[in-house]
């Protein structure tokens, strides 16, 4: 039962948040297209609900070209200086707004991992996070530090996979307002 309300929260405040926001939207496509040119949505193939491979997508924060590595191995990427600020607001992940709509993703689940990540996805199928719909914020996020082990996130996520409800929810949901009250984190 939780489920369906949990994904018709998900449709109507996705919805919601695409209309209100489009013009943020617009004037972030605009800006790294004038900084960088090309296609100003990043898109790839991410991990979801039952091992299931689906498109991802966040506004470009770095060069064209650019190849997908670990969350952890993020250092070794270059940022273009706008998209040095778009991920430190967490604006480059507004897009993903589309991916909640669609149904591939969540407002909160655990994180979708990229393909590669094949030790991470493969503890959540032990665990059964895998069989959660991925989200913009999760258990593991709320509680995370950087660089976080795969071994240490996948144990969050198995929390959360055993103690899916509203009231867990709503504590990830306030958490990460908290977050966001902080100072951000520099790139």
């Amino acid at each position: 039962m939780y489920s369906l309300l949990k994904r018709f929260f998900d449709i109507v405040f996705a919805l919601f948040l695409l209309i209100v926001l489009a013009p943020l939207f617009g004037l972030i496509a605009l800006i790294i297209l004038v900084q960088d040119g090309g296609h100003p949505i990043f898109s790839h193939d991410r991990i979801g609900k039952g091992g299931q491979a689906f498109r991802f997508y966040k506004f470009r924060s770095m060069p064209l070209k650019t190849p997908n590595v670990e969350s952890h191995e993020r250092h070794k990427l270059r940022i273009t200086p706008f998209g040095k600020f778009i991920r430190r607001t967490n604006l480059d992940e507004l897009p993903q707004f589309v991916n909640v709509l669609k149904g591939d993703m969540s407002f909160i689940g655990p994180r979708p991992p990229i393909p590669s990540q094949e030790s991470l996805i493969e503890m959540r199928r032990v665990n059964g996070a895998i069989n959660l719909r991925p989200g913009l914020t999760g258990w593991a996020q709320v509680n995370s530090y950087d660089n976080m082990p795969p071994e240490q996130k996948a144990a969050f996520d198995g929390e959360y996979a055993q103690q899916v409800s509203l009231l867990m929810d709503l504590r990830i949901l306030g958490k990460t307002l908290v977050y966001f009250t902080k100072k951000p984190p520099a790139y």
